[in-house]
């Protein structure tokens, strides 16, 4: 039997005796990238967090979240293919799954490694030309877009402790691309205090719509510690979604109406 080798973003080789037939996708931005590849009838389970696109959660078989998966449900799925996230996933279940089954892990810090990702996922599943087209209205969209001068922002993904984002992260460069200053000089998702953000000023605050779900009674409630910041509800999905979302994002962020 001849495989066809593969190599993922965290470095390992993976092996595929042929194109995969039964994909299970434990990432929700890339089980939507795997739609618009046209790969609808070879994706056989997802996570319940993989909500776009929509119809797929009626037909497709539910394996859990993305950190707690349930490894029998995968198991009696027969997957030739599973597509996991360094991040995204619990690495010991990932660490389980990769002992009996071919696992491509995506690790994602920018808009390259996503585009690289992109065109990956279409080579393995022998759909090149279509990958290559969406990574290339990706980087037309992006390449579009005005940057601001740099303003600061602060983002926020949780409350009760409120958590934001800081460097080293996918969503830092989400932010950098529109031209903003992420303001927490962190690495990855650190913890904050009211009295920490009112330290820090920002010109601009972002209340993620994931995954903690930000409404209208946060951004007032922020109002009263940060009242000459500019807070904003904004769609998560657009700064951290790194699959064929990405073509949308351009034009969601020039909706933002920032300053």
């Amino acid at each position: 039997m001849i495989l066809s080798s593969f190599t993922d973003q965290m470095g390992r080789t993976v092996l595929l005796p042929r194109p995969p037939q039964r994909i299970v996708s434990l990432v929700p931005s890339q089980t939507e990238l795997l739609n618009d590849l046209g790969l609808n009838t070879s994706v056989v389970g997802i996570t319940k967090f993989c909500i776009h696109p929509s119809t797929w959660r009626n037909h497709k078989v539910i394996v859990g979240g993305t950190k707690n998966f349930q490894l029998d449900v995968i198991e009696k799925l027969k997957p030739d293919l599973i597509l996991g996230n360094k991040e995204e996933n619990s690495k010991e279940k990932i660490e389980s799954l990769c002992e009996r089954y071919p696992v491509w892990m995506s690790d994602i810090f920018n808009l390259d490694d996503a585009l690289v990702m992109i065109k990956a996922i279409a080579t393995i599943n022998e759909k090149s030309k279509e990958g290559e087209v969406i990574a290339q209205k990706i980087a037309k969209n992006f390449s579009e877009l005005k940057k601001l001068a740099m303003k600061s922002v602060l983002y926020l993904i949780w409350r009760e402790p409120w958590m934001t984002v800081g460097k080293n992260t996918f969503i830092d460069a989400m932010l950098e691309s529109i031209g903003l200053r992420n303001i927490v000089k962190d690495q990855r998702y650190p913890a904050i205090t009211l009295e920490e953000m009112k330290q820090l000023s920002p010109q601009y605050v972002f209340l993620s719509s994931e995954p903690y779900p930000f409404k209208d009674i946060h951004q007032r409630e922020l109002k009263k510690t940060l009242p000459e910041s500019k807070i904003i509800l904004v769609d998560g999905e657009m700064f951290s979604w790194y699959g064929s979302r990405l073509i949308k994002a351009p034009d969601y962020f020039r909706t933002l109406k920032l300053d």
